[in-house]
């Protein structure tokens, strides 16, 4: 049979791309090599009867006319705000906890600093500003100053304009946002430690960076793009996990005719003259098509599943220089009881369970745990996310059980002068030992875990260097340079081969964006 496309990994950008192809009368194949759907968005059941989001955790960035498009409410797809949404304990006893009403908001900073309850309005409202700017720029391919299209230049014109009527102020606070360290841009605002460790987590999350490392204060600004149910800004669990975004993806693909194989892992992309043909799985099999689309990484894609000789040079040289540098380790535990915090005490579930538990006391404590990780090991005092959605959806774990999630900052890929195989248990019992100094009863409470490292991460979820995102979302990695500079459309210097996943611009997290904009390159094309 020849399809008119092939898709590579059924992830969320995959599964929505296939979605949107098949809704225009496309007849569409997506091979999964894991043999469960969804990549990093996904839902396992890792230990018998207790549900994780193994990787990806919470939702705010997928985009809301995806939702409406493939009708994915009506598929199962359900959303659980989190209120608060995030507490922040301190080793002082005092707590930070923050959500989506400003004056509750103002309430709780103003226990650490009047003068910052006063600013911070005005440090949201300037966000919303540029996310107001930004955010359009996510619904199709970046416009390329290198092409010479009369469009690109046309599109750059007017953001140009557009830029110049917000005025100098604005501008200043773009440029801020696009260069700064996350650290640097809240000195600019706050006063108040407890205030600037909480919100300066946003600004590392996924990056093999430090909170004063320039650049991060975009990534900050990446996790405050996004909306729950058309509440700006409201981070939420998927109930059932993040798995079921994908399963209620995969339904609407599903009833539109797609056709998806799970176990078939590609071994290489075809291609003849110049064209992607179709793709040989590792078993032997083999599909044809009118175009291919990857959404897995640019080196998988490139250095992996294609020759040298199918590409040329300078865009080989190109993605072979990719940052795909990773400090991210994800820890999924079994609790037998909900932790009882020093600065907020009690073993039912309270507003400190249901939001994002941020261990994190100082910016200071951040850079110094990126430090261990920058020069080959992993923080001896790690920053801590952490999340137990059980606390709010009952379909998580048994009843009296919870499970949590902590995202762990910082770990090195490899370890300079020892292995994983003998540190991972050290690690992950450092973990324990720092949760359990703010919450005694942590320790034991703790029935069962996984820890994955970076090179976890990779192995498990086809992630190179662990990295979350599918390449680094530094300055010269984004917009028209993702994946590389002069091929931002979705389009490859092999004919018909697409580019559809977080390579793609805009670039990381759960956005379903790089497969909603590829799918409208691709049906332009075949």
């Amino acid at each position: 049979m020849l399809y008119d496309a092939i898709i590579i990994g059924a992830g969320h950008n995959g599964l929505v791309c296939a979605a949107y192809l098949a809704n225009a009368g496309k007849k569409v194949l997506v091979l999964e090599r894991r043999h469960l759907l969804g990549g990093a968005a996904v839902t396992e059941e890792i230990f018998p009867g207790f549900k994780f989001s193994r990787a990806s955790y919470v939702n705010s960035l997928f985009r809301p006319e995806i939702i409406s498009d493939l009708k994915l409410k009506s598929f199962g797809l359900e959303f659980i705000p989190r209120q608060p949404a995030s507490f922040s304990p301190f080793p002082d006893g005092s707590y930070l906890m923050l959500g989506s009403d400003l004056v509750e908001n103002q309430k709780e900073i103003a226990k650490f600093s009047e003068k910052d309850a006063e600013a911070f309005p005005k440090y949201e409202a300037m966000l919303e500003r540029i996310v107001q700017f930004v955010e359009p720029t996510w619904a199709s391919p970046p416009p390329d100053p290198l092409n010479g299209s009369l469009a690109d230049m046309i599109t750059m014109g007017k953001m140009g304009l557009e830029a110049k009527k917000l005025g100098p102020a604005f501008l200043q606070d773009a440029a801020d946002i696009f260069t700064l360290s996350a650290a640097d841009l809240l000195d600019r605002w706050f006063e108040s430690e407890e205030l600037k460790s909480t919100l300066v987590t946003d600004g590392v999350i996924g990056a093999m960076a430090g909170p004063y490392s320039p650049g991060t204060a975009y990534v900050l600004l990446h996790h405050v793009l996004g909306e729950t149910d058309g509440a700006r800004g409201v981070w939420a669990y998927v109930r059932g996990g993040m798995g079921g975004l994908s399963n209620a993806i995969a339904a609407s693909c599903e009833s539109l005719g797609v056709e998806i194989k799970t176990d078939a892992s590609v071994a290489q992309i075809l291609t003849a003259h110049g064209e992607a043909t179709g793709v040989v799985l590792e078993n032997g099999d083999e599909f044809k098509a009118k175009c291919v689309v990857t959404t897995v990484d640019a080196h998988m894609t490139f250095e992996r599943l294609m020759e040298p000789d199918q590409l040329p040079e300078e865009f080989l040289a190109a993605v072979k220089n990719i940052d795909y540098k990773s400090s991210t380790a994800k820890m999924n535990l079994v609790l037998n009881e909900l932790p009882d915090f020093i600065a907020a005490p009690g073993k039912t579930v309270g507003p400190q369970h249901k939001g994002t538990i941020h261990i994190s006391p100082t910016v200071e404590y951040l850079e110094r745990a990126f430090d261990d990780c920058k020069y080959g090991w992993y923080s001896q005092n790690p920053m801590l996310e952490c999340t137990i959605q059980s606390a709010v959806d009952d379909t998580m774990a048994p009843a009296g059980r919870h499970v949590m999630s902590i995202f762990c900052q910082y770990a090195s890929y490899s370890l300079k002068g020892a292995d994983w195989a003998d540190e991972k248990p050290k690690f992950a019992n450092r973990i324990i030992d720092v949760l359990t100094e703010f919450a005694p009863n942590f320790r034991n409470s703790v029935e069962n875990f996984e820890l994955l490292t970076p090179a976890d991460i990779e192995s498990i979820f086809g992630l190179t260097g662990g990295n979350i995102f599918q390449g680094s979302m530094n300055l010269n990695q984004l917009a028209f340079m993702r994946p590389v500079s002069g091929w931002s459309g979705h389009k490859t210097p092999v004919r018909n081969l697409f580019v559809a996943g977080s390579a793609a611009h805009p670039g990381g997290g759960v956005t379903g964006a790089p497969g909603h904009n590829a799918s409208r390159v691709i049906l332009k094309a075949i």
